[in-house]
């Protein structure tokens, strides 16, 4: 048959056709692209990444260490360098907490210090203000006669002592109604002098105002706000040196009395008294062996907050030593 013919023939010289079989043709041949020597490995993942914990072999020959591992290891021993450095501190810190100078009182160096300023102390507003050949320095308060500012009048008082203060008492329009007693706070001034011969000018002014202003200088200041503030500048006027530690314990205790003693809670005003009563217990005045502006804004703290019967007995007893003095007890005289 003609089909069969030219099957046949197609395969070409060497093809065999098994008989009664039709005949099949492969339609592509590739030739093998190497022989059967070469050995082919396959990958394991599909992902290979260099090994961060220890170099491959031959890696240091290749030209030095990874950058990620040197950074790694700079970070690692800048960490344990600030590690060291901060124990050794500690070290330091708690090898002078043992010494026997850590465990002295802070009383004692307060004393040691009054000790030897004592003989030193005096009163001279020259030295304290710089001098001034021209007006008289006058101090003048704006205050609220519904709130009086208790401890700048027994400083008033004791400002009296050292100088020849010329005091006045004068009312503004804001305010009414004031009573006999804060209008003559400063006693019946009588002025025999000329004004040039005082030290000093003292005016209290009462007015309607959120707290206690005051001016020293008329023309140059900006007020000073707040009684423990002008509590703190009148003191300095009374010309005490006063030691670091000191001076900070008195701005502490300052700041106690006026926003826990005066202004606080019912538990914060007992765990004033508690450290009032225990700071009384080693020293007849809240710092030191001397009177400071620690015990007038405490003693007045504790005036304006109406817990005068319910103290402990070191705090009793120092109130007592307040009221003795007649700046304390002109001021007494205001509250009945």
């Amino acid at each position: 048959m003609p089909g069969v013919s030219d099957v046949s023939s197609s395969t070409g010289p060497g093809s065999s056709v098994e008989p009664g079989a039709a005949a099949v043709m492969p339609m592509y041949t590739v030739q093998p692209y190497n022989s059967g020597d070469i050995k082919v490995e396959l990958p394991s993942c599909m992902y290979t990444l260099p090994n961060l914990h220890q170099a491959p072999c031959g890696h240091h020959e290749q030209g030095g260490a990874d950058p990620a591992v040197q950074a790694l290891e700079s970070r690692q021993e800048d960490i344990l360098k600030r590690l060291y450095e901060l124990k050794a501190a500690v070290d330091g810190l708690s090898k002078m907490i043992q010494t026997p100078d850590a465990d002295l009182d802070v009383t004692d160096i307060i004393q040691a210090n009054e000790s030897a300023t004592s003989a030193s102390r005096k009163a001279d507003l020259d030295s304290i203000l710089g001098k001034d050949y021209g007006a008289l320095r006058d101090i003048v308060i704006n205050a609220n006669p519904s709130v009086p500012p208790l401890s700048l009048l027994i400083l008033h008082g004791l400002l009296c002592e050292r100088y020849h203060v010329l005091s006045a008492v004068h009312t503004h329009s804001s305010v009414t109604n004031i009573p006999e007693t804060l209008l003559k706070c400063f006693g019946d001034q009588v002025n025999k002098k000329s004004r040039q011969d005082y030290q000093l000018g003292f005016t209290l002014i009462w007015k309607d105002v959120p707290k206690p202003q005051m001016k020293f200088s008329i023309q140059n200041m900006c007020p000073i706000e707040g009684e423990g503030n002008i509590a703190r500048f009148l003191f300095s006027l009374l010309g005490d040196t006063l030691s670091a530690v000191t001076a900070t314990l008195i701005d502490s205790w300052v700041d106690t009395a006026i926003f826990q003693m005066r202004d606080g809670s019912s538990k914060e005003k007992a765990a004033v008294l508690r450290a009032m009563n225990s700071a009384l217990g080693k020293t007849p005045w809240l710092v030191g062996n001397e009177l400071t502006i620690a015990d007038i804004v405490s003693w007045c703290a504790i005036q304006q907050s109406g817990n005068t019967t319910s103290v402990p007995a070191n705090v009793l007893k120092w109130m007592k030593s307040c009221e003795n003095l007649p700046s304390f007890n002109s001021v007494l005289k205001l509250l009945k």
